[in-house]
């Protein structure tokens, strides 16, 4: 540590810290507007300046100089540095008059407004009048994609969406142009951005020269009201928050959260806001000579009812989706108890994960900012650019740095950073594991890290895969195995158990008619053969109700409390942001009713009551933001069975168009075919 002097008060700052954050550290506010904590410094902007003593006689970019580059006093004083004196406040005066002299004055229409960094520093450290009366600069709007609007007049060269692009996006989407006043930023040739993660370029941008096109012109922030909750997009389990007015989503937002996704979130998570609202199911739907009919709820539950009493507790069984929480799914294995059915499955695109193994056995076990401890990676039929876009930048994260070799087995791919391509199938694993080739480098590895996707656990030699690459990273003291999810309800299910039990079928066995009653919690990633009797519990008209004998309307993640746990293992709560559209209620409340209708009532009548009776049995889930201390990983319960040949195949084929709410959605439906017209291009 070394000591610093800011504005007289005394303190202690890591040596690698630049002068901004020693003066914030000390409690001083420093302007800026290039400088960002997680992007490299750029110095360009100069709004930063302060008054180093000892240093020249002009004011210094606190960004752009280190702790370690000051020199003590002559008697050996603690460096000295001012936030406040008159030299300071007449150079950001400068600076921030002449950052206006091409500003046009669009507050009053301007989407950033009351958000607008531009805005705040120039009332607080500007002045108020300007000494330029020529025309101002005017620049063309560019294209850059569905998802960012630009106004480019107002853009002031800060860079912030240039480094983020080339630094944690990994595209290097956009550039600069021109020199001097004719410096432009955009894309290449104006096309539209690649990256999962280019939204985040709008909160980043100062000034309001980027903004998030979908929410143009649609309301102001002060009319909105916040939500802090948790997305369920992917088993990422980002922090987020959702921005409502009324009872309408207007727009979601990342929350810092540095143990999962920083501050970034994908597009997928930002932009489907419009579907929370099409494709809605509002009100209960009965099946009758082949058509589907508005219903009561009581004509719902009395339909399923007799159907329930009608049918032995083995020829029942339930699903659940990949969106719901675990109270829902709670409720839901409560009352199939209660039935006396063991057909409850929770994995609906049939992976190999068995909870009976243990937690170590189905979690990303060097969690997600563990990433940047590992010193090697292996990846095994996953693709995480388009499975978890966020966990995939602190991957490149990790890998700016050096000294981290990565292995990729199954469909060859662009993740944003080098990787040495090894094959296609369990055959190259099963090389990597005999220690050839890459496999010597991994040997080597003291912390190296397996994620397996849910590509090589969603087929039949799924539980060999899985043996195999739980062998592979398993060191002294170290997990490396880190199965990665796409729904973030799994890991909930598993933790509960919902799993077949003693006799039970699994979720492909039921879908395929071993049941004759079938209670579908949204699950609408699975295709389920005429035959069955279908309750289809949800908040979309997607693939689930369309195949429906009756339909109760859910709530959507946004319109209930709920907890979810991600692909670490990590137990979140998500907060109620909005209500549901029309008669729809929350998941665990209509279990509550429908289990009354049909003689088997479960014992809670609150959300807080099925709260404790949850945490009652499963202890766990009460320890939230937490990751639960499972035991080791015993490899000797693990599959012995030697893995098939067949190629990996990556679980997400289309990034945008993965849950019935993005599929509903009319942005996302751009993206995705923005996305196929790029691939077809690359084919041809």
């Amino acid at each position: 540590m070394t000591k610093v002097l800011v504005d007289g008060k005394e303190i202690d700052v890591p040596p690698e810290y630049t002068l901004l954050q020693a003066c914030e550290q000390a409690g001083a506010e420093i302007p800026r507007f290039c400088f960002h904590e997680r992007l490299s410094i750029a110095g360009n902007c100069r709004m930063c300046l302060i008054e180093v003593k000892g240093g020249p006689p002009k004011p210094q970019a606190s960004c752009a100089m280190s702790v370690r580059d000051l020199r003590p006093g002559p008697n050996g004083e603690p460096p000295a540095m001012f936030t406040n004196t008159p030299m300071v406040k007449k150079a950001r005066e400068g600076v921030m008059e002449f950052l206006l002299i091409n500003h046009p004055l669009d507050c009053p229409i301007c989407d950033q407004g009351g958000e607008c960094d531009l805005q705040d520093q120039a009332m607080a450290f500007g002045v108020d009048s300007s000494r330029y009366g020529e025309n101002k600069r005017a620049v063309e709007d560019k294209y850059i994609g569905p998802l960012v609007k630009t106004s480019m007049n107002r853009c002031i060269h800060c860079t912030r969406c240039v480094r983020f692009t080339a630094e944690v996006a990994g595209t290097g989407d956009m550039g600069a142009i021109g020199r001097g006043e004719d410096m432009e930023i955009t894309t290449y040739l104006e096309s539209a951005m690649t990256s999962e993660l280019q939204g985040n370029i709008a909160d980043l941008c100062p000034v309001g020269a980027l903004l998030p096109a979908p929410q143009s012109f649609r309301a102001r922030s002060w009319e909105l009201q916040k939500t802090q909750t948790i997305d369920v997009m992917d088993a990422v389990g980002s922090a987020i928050r959702v921005d409502t007015r009324g009872r309408e989503v207007m727009r979601i937002l990342p929350r810092v959260n540095e143990a999962v996704n920083e501050e970034w979130i994908s597009d997928k998570t930002r932009q489907i806001v419009d579907g929370l609202k099409t494709q809605r199911l509002d009100r209960p739907y009965l099946r009758e000579n082949g058509k589907l009919r508005p219903a009561t709820w009581q004509e719902a539950f009395a339909a399923i009812a007799a159907k329930v009493k009608a049918t032995p507790p083995a020829r029942i069984g339930a699903i659940a989706g990949d969106l719901a929480s675990v109270e829902e799914i709670f409720a839901l294995k409560s009352l199939m108890e209660s039935i006396g059915s063991p057909n409850v499955d929770g994995r609906q695109d049939g992976a190999r994960l068995d909870p009976k193994l243990g937690r170590a056995s189905y979690i990303f076990n060097a969690t997600i900012a563990g990433i940047e401890d590992a010193d090697a990676l292996l990846i095994v039929g996953s693709n995480p650019r388009r499975e978890a876009a966020v966990l995939n930048a602190r991957i490149r994260k990790r890998f700016l740095r050096g000294a981290f070799p990565i292995g990729l087995i199954g469909e060859a791919a662009d993740l944003t950073y080098a990787a040495q391509y090894l094959g296609a199938g369990p055959e190259t694993l099963a090389d990597v594991a005999a220690g050839k080739g890459f496999g010597d480098i991994f040997s080597k590895a003291k912390k190296p890290l397996v994620i397996v996707g849910q590509g090589a656990l969603a087929r039949e030699d799924g539980a060999a895969i899985l043996a195999l690459a739980a062998r592979l990273g398993a060191r002294d003291g170290w997990n490396g195995l880190c199965v990665l999810h796409t729904a973030a309800a799994r890991v909930g299910a598993l933790d509960l158990g919902f799993t077949p039990g003693a006799g039970g079928l699994d979720a492909s066995a039921m879908a395929k008619g071993g049941v004759d009653v079938l209670f579908n919690l949204g699950a609408d990633e699975i295709q389920i053969a005429p035959g069955p009797f279908v309750i289809y519990q949800g908040s979309h008209g997607d693939a689930g109700a369309h195949r429906a004998d009756v339909i109760l309307p859910g709530a959507a993640y946004t319109e209930k409390s709920g907890t979810w746990v991600n692909t670490e293992g990590r137990v979140q709560l998500g907060d109620r942001a909005a209500f549901p559209p029309g008669a729809a209620r929350e998941d665990w409340a209509i279990l509550r009713a429908l289990s009354e209708a049909i003689g088997h009532k479960l014992p809670f009548d609150s959300l807080n009551a099925l709260r404790v009776a949850l945490y009652r049995a499963h202890p766990m889930f009460a320890l939230v933001d937490a990751i639960p201390e499972s035991p080791a990983l015993d490899m000797a319960f693990l599959s012995t069975a030697s893995p098939g040949k067949a190629a990996f195949a990556n679980a997400v084929g289309d990034f945008y168009l993965t849950n019935p709410i993005a599929r509903a959605s009319a942005v996302m439906a751009q993206c995705s075919a923005l996305a196929r017209g790029r691939a077809r291009q690359a084919a041809e």
